[in-house]
């Protein structure tokens, strides 16, 4: 971590660590990267178990130097500068995420819930660096997170793949109108789901776009020559026809739904 993302992080943690309603506060991995990086932010998310300043009292409190200050309608996300550094604070009620854990492991009527919006809240729940906390809630929430079933995982699996093999339909439709508008969509929807398949087969939580291809390479679990498969789809070859790309897509699908 850079020098001046460091003192900015302790800044923020001695503002934030004050409030009474804030119970933890975690850095995510986008700060670790050098401030010159296009995908660099300093993230931080703040766990709150009680009621926190409004965001105008906010702005006041994070110093004279915000520039650009903006907040969610809700409140739940404020976004600024710092000089050329963007900071975005994310706020995340305790109990809202009891639940969701509390769906994640038991209570699997209620998993529609968590479907749509995906596991990389979880992702973050469980792997960014623990900046301040004022108890021992966030380690409890790692240790349930760590004994997650079987069950959730295969239901979550059902729906991504369904989706999975949804977005590839598309993509054989769009081939054969040669609809490059429409495959390129198609494509996008087939890639990440694909993904997320195979995140649900390895139990791992999803992590952000930015990692996808470096994670999901390195699972233990994959099809065999999924990598060299996945780059050459990957890959932006115009001498590559519609109809071999699609090929690929399945034969990438139909291994994937096999293991």
């Amino acid at each position: 971590m850079k020098y001046k993302t460091k003192m900015l992080v302790e800044r923020f943690t001695e503002i934030l660590s004050n409030w009474e309603g804030v119970e933890c506060i975690t850095l995510n991995e986008a700060a670790l990267s050098d401030t010159l990086d296009p995908y660099f932010a300093l993230i931080l998310d703040v766990f709150c178990c009680a009621q926190i300043p409004v965001p105008d009292e906010r702005c006041r409190l994070y110093g004279d130097d915000v520039a650009a200050f903006e907040s969610s309608t809700q409140g739940e996300k404020d976004r600024f500068l710092i000089g050329d550094i963007p900071v975005r604070l994310e706020f995340k009620k305790t109990d809202k995420i009891n639940e969701l854990i509390d769906i994640a492991c038991s209570n699997h009527e209620s998993l529609w819930f968590i479907k749509d919006s995906g596991t990389y809240g979880f992702y973050r729940l469980a792997n960014c660096d623990i900046i301040f906390s004022r108890s021992n809630w966030i380690n409890d929430v790692r240790k349930r997170l760590k004994n997650i079933g079987d069950q959730f995982w295969t239901q979550m699996r059902g729906n991504v793949q369904s989706k999975m093999e949804h977005f590839l339909s598309d993509l054989g439709a769009a081939c054969f109108q040669n609809d490059k508008f429409h495959y390129l969509i198609a494509s996008a929807g087939f890639i990440k789901t694909a993904c997320l398949t195979l995140f649900c087969i390895n139990k791992r939580f999803e992590p952000s776009h930015r990692a996808y291809f470096k994670q999901v390479c390195e699972l233990p679990v994959l099809p065999e020559s999924f990598v060299a498969e996945f780059r050459t789809f990957l890959e932006d070859n115009t001498n590559t026809d519609l109809d071999s790309r699609f090929y690929l897509a399945k034969l990438i699908a139909q291994k994937i739904v096999m293991l």
